[in-house]
């Protein structure tokens, strides 16, 4: 497969961000490139017309990835990696990615007010990525009716957790908390 490094287990305990030899940002970055790049990699995610599919990939320095397929306007929702950061590249398509411009706390808090101008957009076609940071809040959707994307994401540490959110013009709710079982 796509770089032989070990996949880490669902449910291991994962090492902090700061550890020796962690992948950075921009490591995590330049490997969801690579593979994004990777032609046959790509082509051999399925493709469903109803919903999204994905493929867990080794990830550099025992961090989590994975290759992800975008039906036609598909999207996440409103979301963050439970303290995990990470980086994003599309393969094919356009993906538009809805952020927000402030660290956001991740732990103690079910309803939040946004501050104004905290809003940004940006469009990732293909050959296009980005990274982020631990406190990283976003929804991500393929806005195409026509057209699947494809994209690589990859986290370090591997996802504890993602919270999922619900928004209403400025206010910000926790809605839901998934681990890391219910996505195998």
């Amino acid at each position: 497969m796509f770089l032989p490094l070990p996949t880490p287990v669902p449910g291991s305990s994962p090492v902090s961000s700061g550890a020796p030899g962690a992948p950075s940002e921009a490591d995590l970055l330049a490997f969801a490139q690579r593979a994004a790049a990777d032609a046959q990699l790509v082509s051999s995610l399925p493709l469903d017309p109803q919903g999204r599919t994905w493929m867990r990939l080794n990830g550099p320095g025992d961090s989590e990835a994975w290759l992800i397929g975008w039906p036609p306007g598909s999207g996440t929702g409103w979301h963050d990696h439970g303290g995990s950061h990470g980086a994003l590249a599309v393969a094919g398509g356009v993906l538009t990615e809805h952020s927000l411009a402030a660290p956001m706390p991740t732990d103690g808090w079910k309803t939040l007010e946004l501050a104004d101008g905290i809003d940004r957009e940006r469009r990732l076609s293909e050959g296009r990525g980005r990274a982020f940071g631990t406190h990283h809040v976003h929804q991500v959707l393929n806005a195409s009716a026509e057209q699947h994307a494809v994209s690589v994401h990859a986290y370090y540490p591997p996802l504890p957790l993602m919270r999922r959110y619900s928004r209403t013009g400025q206010v910000l709710r926790l809605e839901q908390v998934e681990w890391p079982q219910e996505w195998a």
